[in-house]
């Protein structure tokens, strides 16, 4: 009986290492300006040996503290006259301080400054509704779940459970409740508190004075305004066509959602990380600096500490500090070539788009500009992620100048997705009202211009442009007119 043994064999294969300094590089790129100014500040606070370009010339001051900083002592106390010219404020007597503590009521602040931050901003919905509550001979009841129902409305004003949820949720009756609703009702604006549309539309209505019977059956019967049947709305409400789109142009000139003029507004700002401008008769792209801080490793420092430092673990977390901050700042500017790398090749593909707008567009994917700028597929990939570039057409996702290649039947290169979706919103905005074009024909009309493209294609287009249907843009139009 045999037993085997064991054997040490070599054997040789090839495998991809990332090193700390590549995973650094490549997380670089595939942040945006906005996050990393939040990294570089960070980083910033953490490691003494980088510094803001305009913070290079250190004063003496400022290196002494962050050098009794790094050592764990405390910096020396400050003389008559700093060496930098600057004189220390009196001191102050402990009396003065005890006086000023005494006459300082925390709670009377707290209200000043809550008193403040109300006059700079508008009341909510709430709010204005509940100074409306007040001036109501309602019952104590009534007006106290009237106040707490004002916090319920949604953004648009409604409060959408029915009377008997909010009793039960509130443990109050069902009348009480469907009196506060009722007095939020008659509160400006008209039609918060509402249940649904019908209620919200038959409450503004009901103020003008034009809730008739006709107009309530017509509130009635809302999903055939939006379909516009006007034969069948003839025959519910019994009145003529004429009548019917009196009515519905009444009903068009109401707020179906009163809340939303109490939402607060706060604008989405985009920080283009890249911006393109006309120069002469090119044009030139750059960096958005403006958000981007420059740092530069300070390496008088560096030495300075070094030669103090007399341990070695000193010495070693000296050095790891500053291989880091040099890796970050060859990182940054890794990072800046390869961005200008890919958005010129990016726009010298995509002129047509500075020059004409979305119609200029051609097909790009990212393969094309990983051929062209000989970087990796997925380096394209990072540097596209979440990235903005400011043109004289707009601020836009540089992702957005990638497009599909729709088939041209003359057998060229083809044209962009995008620019066929704006071509189809330019056929729809400019057709007539009395020749409303179906997919069909939209289809007919592209292919006519070399554009190869199913009708189910267009349709889905125009669904992602917000486009309603031919049927239904016709309805529309005949309301309209």
């Amino acid at each position: 009986m045999s037993i085997a043994g064991l054997r040490l064999e070599l054997k040789q294969s090839q495998g991809l290492v990332l090193t700390p300094q590549l995973q650094q590089a490549l997380r670089l790129l595939q942040l945006n300006n906005l996050e990393l100014c939040e990294l570089i500040a960070r980083e910033l606070v953490e490691n003494p040996f980088l510094v803001r370009a305009d913070e290079q010339m250190i004063p003496a001051s400022a290196r002494r503290e962050r050098e009794a900083e790094l050592s764990g002592q405390l910096p020396p106390a400050f003389a008559a006259s700093d060496e930098d010219g600057w004189s220390p404020p009196p001191a102050t007597p402990a009396a003065d301080c005890r006086l000023r503590v005494a006459r300082t009521n925390p709670a009377e602040d707290d209200d000043r400054l809550l008193r403040e931050a109300n006059l700079t901003r508008p009341p909510t919905l709430a709010e204005h509704l509940r100074a409306q509550l007040v001036r109501l001979p309602l019952p104590a009841p009534v007006a106290a779940i009237a106040r707490t129902l004002c916090d319920w409305l949604d953004a648009d004003g409604y409060l959408r459970e029915d009377d008997a949820e909010l009793a039960s949720a509130l443990a109050a009756r069902p009348d009480d409740v469907a009196a506060a609703r009722a007095a939020i009702l008659a509160c400006e604006p008209t039609g918060c508190g509402a249940r649904d549309l019908r209620q919200c539309l038959a409450a503004q209505l009901k103020e003008r004075n034009r809730l008739d019977p006709a107009m309530a059956i017509l509130l009635d019967h809302l999903p055939l305004v939006a379909r516009a049947d006007f034969a069948a709305l003839q025959r519910v409400c019994r009145v003529g066509l004429e009548d019917i789109k009196e009515m519905i142009a009444e009903i068009k000139a109401l707020d179906p959602r009163p809340g939303l003029s109490f939402a607060p507004s706060e604008p989405i700002t985009v920080v283009p990380d890249l911006l393109v401008h006309r120069s002469g008769d090119s044009w030139r792209i750059a960096l958005n600096r403006a958000t981007l801080p420059k740092v530069l490793v300070d390496r008088d420092y560096y030495v300075e500490l070094n030669r103090r430092s007399r341990l070695r673990s000193e010495k070693e977390f000296l050095s790891e500090r500053y291989q880091a901050a040099s890796w970050l700042v060859k990182a940054l500017d890794q990072r800046a070539r390869t961005l200008l790398k890919v958005a010129r090749a990016v726009f010298i593909r995509q002129r047509g788009f500075l020059e004409q707008g979305p119609s200029g567009l051609k097909p790009l994917v990212l393969r094309e500009i990983a051929e062209a700028t000989g970087l990796h597929e997925s380096t394209v990939s990072r540097a596209t992620a979440d990235k903005y570039v400011a043109t004289p057409r707009g601020t836009l996702p540089l992702r957005y100048f990638f497009t599909t290649a729709l088939a041209d039947s003359a057998g060229g290169e083809g044209h962009s997705a995008e620019a066929i979706r704006q071509e189809i919103r330019r056929m729809i905005d400019n057709e007539p009202a009395d020749a409303v074009l179906s997919d069909d024909q939209i289809v007919a009309l592209l292919r006519a211009r070399g554009v190869v493209i199913a009708r189910r294609t267009v349709a889905k287009y125009r669904e992602s442009l917000g486009i309603p249907s031919s049927v239904e843009r016709r309805r529309a139009k005949a309301l309209i007119s």
